[in-house]
């Protein structure tokens, strides 16, 4: 009986706070899926402010990575199979690009080619407050297919560190994606 292969999952990082989630959503998908990365020069940026570490630990993270502007890399093309792809976090900017249908950069095109051979999305949006424009875009995105996850964790798993507050969302992220994990404790369920 042959084994079944690891799930292709394609993770954007974009220019929005948020890169804790980025990280630890990576961590987990490197050992659970094939991790396909794309990281903007925003999210670069963001990356350096919010962790500070070298860029090269996230990339390591990665079974391959790829630049935002490589319209030729296998996520621009829909023939290019994966189990879905994630957005963490998702800059509004990217959200305002992906519900119009955009593909100025592979960030967008790989979205849009997510949606458009009706396979998972999932963007983690990170900015508050909102204004209508944001809130109709989110709308047009999901009516387009894709899940709008808030980065907006939960608390009655008693969270007493940052990075349990992180592992919450990021569990949910994976739930999402069809990712088996342990990060934490489900709601009315005993992990022992």
């Amino acid at each position: 009986m042959l084994s079944s292969p690891k799930k292709r999952i394609v993770m954007a990082v974009t220019g929005a706070s948020g890169m804790p989630f980025a990280e630890t959503l990576a961590g987990n998908l490197r050992t659970f899926c094939e991790l396909h990365l794309i990281v903007s020069r925003a999210g670069w940026l963001v990356w350096d402010q919010e962790i500070g570490q070298d860029r090269q630990n996230l990339l390591n993270m990665a079974f391959c990575h790829y630049e935002q502007d490589d319209l030729a890399a296998p996520p621009a093309s829909g023939s290019w199979r994966h189990q879905g792809m994630v957005v963490c976090p998702c800059s509004m900017a990217s959200l305002a690009a992906v519900a119009r249908g955009l593909g100025s950069n592979l960030i967008h095109r790989a979205a849009d080619v997510t949606l458009k051979e009706r396979r998972k999305l999932i963007l983690v949006t990170r900015e508050t407050p909102l204004n209508a424009i944001h809130l109709e875009n989110m709308l047009t995105a999901t009516r387009a297919g894709a899940v709008i996850m808030p980065a907006s964790p939960g608390f009655y798993h008693r969270p007493r560190t940052l990075q349990e507050l992180v592992d919450q969302l990021t569990g949910r992220i994976l739930d999402a994606l069809d990712v088996d994990h342990a990060l934490t404790p489900r709601w009315c369920e005993d992990n022992e």
